[in-house]
């Protein structure tokens, strides 16, 4: 196994993360085989607990883990399935010891940060790193590690010690060219005359040298590109070479022998495609942590992908759903004013997922003011649960009609704590992962977009050969008509979904007959297809059939977990959280969903894709 470390210094938030997954991309468009690991020197256990305004958003994995969101930067990057053992923190490395010390592992040894701590951390570095995360048999070629926080911070400490003894150790048992380091540094510009300062980055390589670890690479950034006298004196102060990134990595690692040239043509389209848009669609965002954008990035990359795949610029309008509510007019009138004129110019509306009862109430407007006036609506988690709650209000009647995180009291609970969460514990207590939802109305709008296509290869006398093979839904538009001749390209419905979940409140089941009754129905179950008192939540799909009332659900299970809106051109809400599996060429489902009815082109993609390419 060969090892790519970056590290950060003089600042942080400099862009450790982007550069790690950017080695990454680079590595595997070489054609190596890339995992990644993060390592958050902070005590908590994972990020599961932190707020979003502190840390950005929490990131879910398949297998539950709440991470870091740099490893969904990862994710989108390389396009792997990442586990929640590729997140190391100082909590868990402290709690793995500790339980081993209680056992009496450690044979009444005094325990100690070396060895005991380090040991821990490079025995957790070279277990996960053989561990596949693409789909493919045995371990990858490179593990890239990122070292969170900033160099001489007193909590890293232990990393940096651990990392170089690893890097020691791989470089005695298997060579000198299994590690390379990448430190990430600022080059301030400063004066009128814009004059490149070095001494930051050249401090704090000294002080990377001081603890055991010498740079291969700097990765600088600043305000302005670097000039070319500036490279020389960072490549002779810090001894770092001047040279082409991707080739001084490959050398350092003894990989030039085995790697292709990077084959980048995918994301270099990418990239000129975006910079050649010229038309935009406006989606008003209506959350509780809009002051941070990182609270929804993935959100955020996942309307980007839905985006680009339409041919348009995303223009995302924040608002604070806080500032919709009726309190709003009187304390702070410019920002209500503010907010609603931009939430009436906005062409589709997303409620993302949150908790805490702060901006409820504009929420609930927010969505109220889509379904009403057939603004095309996505509502995630807590947006799901807002609709819900919105309809019971406003067509059922019940006023109070609620979430018993928001009111405790409320005679009308529509959505209850799960009966299998913790009310004392915090971490790792909801409903995390991910799950899978069978659809049980194939002909709902979230079904059609969950679809793919497949084709049955024929001869040229026309006969099968009787098998199927899968083509992603964008792949099959661009089908050339000598492929067409030759096969028979047929679209299906999706019968399921897999998608991953983060939430401790559901719709409350007691609720679903009276809601049925009024036309509001869910449809979905769990794959047991057990009754409703199950204790997990699936996900539910709805069917676009006109009927008395505006909303209408097909429920066949106690967990609603996708909601849609019918003789509306597109309200949808979901339990889990579609933005965490979006891909860059591969976007989700239902974001790109949301963006084709804002620009009213849904219709005819579904219609285009019913009927085939």
């Amino acid at each position: 196994m060969k090892y790519v470390l970056v590290t950060g210094g003089v600042v942080s938030g400099l862009g450790k993360g982007v550069t790690a997954s950017s080695v990454g991309v680079v590595l595997k468009a070489c054609g190596l085989r890339v995992t990644s690991i993060k390592i958050d020197p902070y005590l908590n256990t994972d990020a599961g607990t932190m707020s979003p305004f502190e840390h950005g958003e929490v990131f879910v994995l398949d297998d539950g883990g709440e991470v870091d969101l740099d490893l969904g930067n990862y994710e989108r990057f390389l396009d792997v399935r990442l586990t929640k053992n590729n997140n190391i923190t100082t909590g868990k490395i402290y709690q793995s010891v500790l339980e081993k010390e209680r056992k009496g592992d450690y044979l009444g040894k005094t325990v100690q940060v070396v060895p005991h701590i380090t040991d821990a951390i490079k025995n957790w570095i070279e277990s996960v790193a053989v561990i596949p995360v693409d789909g493919k048999e045995g371990p990858a070629d490179v593990c890239v590690i990122e070292l969170g926080g900033t160099v001489g911070d007193i909590e890293s400490m232990p990393f940096i010690e651990a990392l170089r003894q690893l890097s020691f150790s791989v470089g005695k048992h298997h060579g000198p060219d299994n590690f390379c380091l990448i430190h990430v540094s600022l080059i301030p510009v400063l004066g009128v005359v814009g004059e490149q300062k070095t001494k930051p980055t050249q401090h704090s390589v000294r002080e990377l040298r001081a603890l055991g670890l010498t740079p291969h690479l700097l990765a600088c950034r600043s305000a302005q590109p670097l000039l070319e006298n500036t490279k020389e004196k960072l490549s002779q102060f810090c001894h770092v070479p001047n040279q082409n990134a991707h080739h001084s990595i490959l050398k350092q690692l003894n990989l030039l022998s085995i790697a292709a040239p990077p084959n980048l043509q995918a994301w270099t389209k990418r990239a000129e495609t975006y910079d050649n848009l010229k038309n935009s669609v406006r989606i008003a965002m209506v959350g509780k942590y809009v002051g941070l954008a990182d609270s929804y990035l993935s959100v955020v990359k996942a309307l980007l992908h839905a985006c680009i795949a339409c041919s348009l610029k995303p223009s995302i309008d924040w608002i604070a759903a806080s500032d919709l509510e009726d309190e709003s007019a009187k304390l702070t009138p410019k920002d209500h004013a503010a907010a609603w004129e931009t939430l009436r110019n906005a062409e589709c509306v997303l409620v993302p997922g949150g908790f805490g009862d702060r901006g409820v109430g504009g929420m609930i407007l927010a969505a109220k003011y889509a379904r009403e006036n057939n603004i095309p609506y996505l509502g995630i988690c807590l947006g799901m649960q807002i609709s819900v709650i919105e309809f019971a209000r406003s067509v059922l009647g019940l006023k109070r009609a609620n979430s018993n995180e928001f009111d405790s009291e409320t005679p009308n609970p529509v959505v209850i704590f799960m009966p299998e969460g913790s009310r004392t514990h915090m971490g790792s207590t909801m409903r995390l992962g991910s799950r899978r939802t069978l659809f049980q109305t194939p002909d709902c709008v979230t079904s059609k977009l969950y679809g793919d296509y497949f084709y049955i290869p024929v001869d040229q006398s026309g006969g099968s050969y009787g098998h199927k093979v899968i083509i992603p839904p964008f792949g099959a538009a661009f089908c050339p008509a000598t492929c067409r001749q030759l096969v028979d390209l047929r679209y299906r419905n999706a019968e399921y979904v897999d998608e991953r979940h983060r939430h401790r409140y559901e719709v409350n089941p007691e609720a679903i007959g009276v809601l049925e009754e009024a036309g509001l129905k869910f449809v979905g179950k769990d794959e047991t297809g057990k009754r409703m008192e199950i204790l997990e939540l699936y996900s539910l799909s709805v069917v676009c059939h006109v009927t008395k009332l505006d909303l209408k659900f097909f429920c066949f299970l106690r967990y609603p977990q996708i909601l849609e809106l019918p003789s509306h051109p597109f309200y949808v809400g979901v339990q889990f959280h579609p933005e965490f599996k979006s891909r860059p060429g591969r976007p989700s489902a239902l974001f790109l969903g949301l963006i084709l009815a804002a620009t009213k082109q849904l219709e005819a993609y579904l219609n285009t894709h019913q009927n085939g390419c």
